[in-house]
């Protein structure tokens, strides 16, 4: 298993998909992302400066039960 602070879950049965992140000991719960665009201002709000440049990095993003960048209904 990963240790990625952000984690994109696997696309849902209706499209989105969940965004964590691990900080201070905890998981929380940033919202559902439905594009890359999404997940960037989710990553800006949880305080990550240049969030487009870590979303293909697996030191800081995993991304689980789909491809990366596809946001589709599974």
């Amino acid at each position: 298993m990963s240790e990625a602070p952000v984690v994109v879950n696997r696309p849902s049965g209706t499209g989105g998909r969940r965004v964590t992140v691990h900080s201070r000991g905890r998981d929380e719960i940033l919202g559902t992302a439905y594009s890359d665009h999404d997940l960037v201002v989710f990553l800006e709000g949880a305080g990550i400066a240049d969030p487009e440049v870590i979303l293909d990095d697996p030191e800081w993003v995993e991304w689980r039960g789909g491809a990366a960048h596809k946001f589709s209904a599974a």
